[in-house]
């Protein structure tokens, strides 16, 4: 190359990128992102997920010991020319907390499939747990707000189902209302599972899971998670905004749980007024599912025994297609005070059928010689006066002795 009388030697960018001028051992040539911005925490996932790219950027371009060089003060300058002022330049002086953190992303389940906010409550005193499901939304990463996508329009028509597990009885499964056309669900909505007892919130685990609803094919499953209910302290409201997880298999062991036939709430008083027991066959709840159609047509009888007049057997309204019937009704039988010793209170559930015999779902005797919570729900009753008690009790599969059919 010749040079004009005068004129003084220019050298490209890329010559001096390429050319260490200083003398003495070679140093590691200069990176061209050296000169760039790092990526801010929260890049996107596909950029995040990429080996080269994730270690290019999060490995520091300058050694501690190479200081910056005057030679390099024309090459800062030019760079800044394009967006990058002096102040901004990472290469020598990045703050450390802007550095892109491996473990400091998102999980691919949570990047993809959105987060929901929900509450929960445990009233102890009324056996209830109260599931408030808030809304859904997708995590920042996607730059929309809103679940993921799942039909051809690019949105979703989700709803939330939710299932106490061990449980296999599709009573112990609730849902919300289905919202049309959004990526911003918002339910507001509370639903109730009764008849959960202090037992329950130690060894159950509550399913959360959220779905996209289809007509024309079967619904699709979008996300879910799971919580163990022990984590819950009575009477105290817990907050919740999780990201979904992909769906996990149900362990085999809870299908055990098909045994249990389901729960009733039955309140007993003595009226010393009207010199009788007032039996009040409130609700069941998670009853087993006799007919074809998974549900049941619930009802209850009642029997004061031993009844050698036959007259003491009262029957509930039959509830169509329910797994979780409220009957709300109180039956009287007139008897002394000192006579309830004697007797034993047996409460039957059956499904009605019409033409063909009824299907016993389960039932619970209550009396002095019976055990457990059946047995201190009868002694408070006669120990109390005048004062309505209620108790949850879990129906057996045995059939009382003295009821030979329906």
């Amino acid at each position: 190359m010749t040079l004009r009388k005068g004129e003084k030697m220019t050298i490209s960018i890329q010559e001096h990128m390429a050319i260490d001028v200083c003398p003495g051992p070679i140093k590691p040539i200069k990176q061209i992102s050296d000169y760039f911005p790092r990526f801010p925490r929260g890049l996107p996932a596909a950029v995040g997920r990429s080996g080269t790219l994730r270690s290019a950027v999060s490995q520091p371009s300058v050694s501690p010991a190479e200081a910056p060089r005057e030679e390099d003060e024309d090459v800062d300058q030019l760079f800044g020319a394009y967006g990058t002022t002096p102040a901004e330049q990472p290469a020598k002086c990045q703050a450390p907390e802007e550095v892109v953190d491996p473990e400091g992303y998102e999980s691919d389940d949570c990047t993809t499939l959105g987060t929901l906010d929900f509450s929960l409550l445990y009233d102890q005193e009324n056996n209830a747990l109260h599931c408030t499901i808030n809304k859904a939304k997708l995590p920042k990463l996607d730059y929309k707000k809103g679940l993921k996508p799942m039909d051809h329009n690019g949105l979703a028509d989700p709803y939330v189902k939710l299932h106490l597990l061990p449980g296999a009885s599709k009573a112990n499964k609730l849902r919300t209302k289905t919202l049309r056309n959004t990526l911003n669900p918002t339910w507001n909505e509370t639903l109730t599972y009764y008849g959960i007892t202090d037992e329950d919130m130690i060894r159950k685990t509550l399913r959360i899971s959220v779905c996209d609803e289809d007509k024309f094919r079967h619904n699709e499953f979008i996300g879910e998670t799971r919580i163990p209910l022990k984590k819950l302290k009575p009477n105290q409201t817990k907050n919740f905004n999780i990201c979904l997880e992909k769906q996990l298999p149900i362990d085999k062991t809870e299908d055990k749980s098909l045994e249990e036939r389901g729960r009733i709430l039955i309140s007993l008083k003595y009226s010393s007024q009207k010199q009788a027991l007032l039996v009040g066959i409130i609700r069941c709840a998670h009853l087993a599912a006799m007919d074809a159609n998974g549900y049941s047509d619930p009802y209850v009888k009642t029997y004061l025994k031993p009844d050698e007049d036959k007259k003491s057997k009262h029957k509930t309204a039959v509830k169509k297609k329910t797994l979780n019937p409220e009957f709300n009704e109180e039956f009287c039988y007139e008897i002394k005070h000192g006579d309830l010793a004697k007797k034993t209170l047996e409460v039957t559930v059956w499904d009605y059928d019409i033409g063909k015999s009824n299907d016993f779902i389960g039932g619970v005797v209550l009396g002095i010689n019976a055990k457990g919570e059946r047995l201190k729900h009868w002694f408070d009753c006669l120990k109390n006066k005048d004062k309505k008690i209620e108790r949850w009790h879990t129906l057996t599969n045995e059939l009382p002795g003295a009821v030979l059919s329906d």
